[in-house]
């Protein structure tokens, strides 16, 4: 069996490159880590709010079976897992989906990790009641194939949850210029601007894989305080929450 379309093996050797230093928040991953607290913030308040749970719980998402696609070296499977969700995370890179496992174990989470593709686990009928994918459109070959093979892990009435970057000359200056070549926080060539997806190009991929996207939020970095915070401003980091309908 060939690869599945949506996966691109130049972007999956590159990341597996880097698969022990996922978990080094100031390495190559520092910002991912700086992302984390802001995605994990607006996950935890649309999940709570979708599925009637208590967002003041300890455990929120107690009774939730969540999907990380993509999940590298789980950085979002530990803490959904940590909110009560039994997760599963799967990434196409191998030495990935094995960092993970390890640090989990390490830490005592539970997470079910799994070397595969998404179109994979699709094609075995598993669904979840919410599945999440961020930072990852950006990188596949077949956006169009990617997002269907989401929808189809989506349950009826469940959840899905997605990040990525706008196409938009901020972004490009942004994003491109400023992250990868002025403030090194990323190699350069780690994003390719054209990959980039604007949020009605996402709602129409959504929307012909029939799954109805809900609502976006955009995430701005504030130097002073060296965060992320939620934005109104779309322009370059946004988030996203549809629904597959019942």
């Amino acid at each position: 069996m060939g690869p599945a379309a949506s996966i691109d093996p130049a972007e999956i050797d590159r990341f597996e490159r880097m698969a022990a230093q996922w978990w080094d928040a100031d390495g190559p991953m520092a910002p991912l880590h700086r992302l984390n607290p802001t995605r994990l913030q607006y996950s935890r308040a649309q999940l709570c709010g979708h599925f009637n749970l208590d967002a003041d719980a300890r455990r929120p998402l107690t009774g939730l079976r969540l999907l990380d696609v993509g999940c590298g070296g789980g950085l979002l499977s530990e803490p959904f897992a940590r909110m009560g969700a039994t997760v599963m995370g799967i990434d196409a890179g191998g030495e990935n989906v094995a960092a993970a496992a390890v640090h989990a174990k390490a830490l005592g989470v539970e997470v079910d990790y799994q070397a595969m593709a998404a179109e994979d686990l699709a094609a075995s009928g598993a669904q979840f009641d919410a599945v999440v994918s961020m930072e990852v459109i950006e990188h596949v070959a077949d956006v169009a194939a990617f997002i269907a093979a989401l929808v189809d892990l989506t349950r009826p009435g469940g959840a899905l949850l997605l990040a990525t970057l706008n196409r938009t000359p901020q972004s490009f200056l942004t994003a491109i210029l400023g992250a990868e070549y002025v403030l090194r926080w990323l190699p350069v060539g780690t994003h390719e601007w054209r990959r980039f997806r604007k949020p009605a190009e996402l709602a129409r991929h959504l929307r012909q894989a029939g799954a109805n996207l809900r609502d976006v939020t955009g995430m701005r970095y504030q130097p002073r305080q060296g965060e992320w915070r939620l934005s109104r401003d779309t322009g370059v980091n946004y988030l996203a929450y549809a629904v597959r309908p019942a």
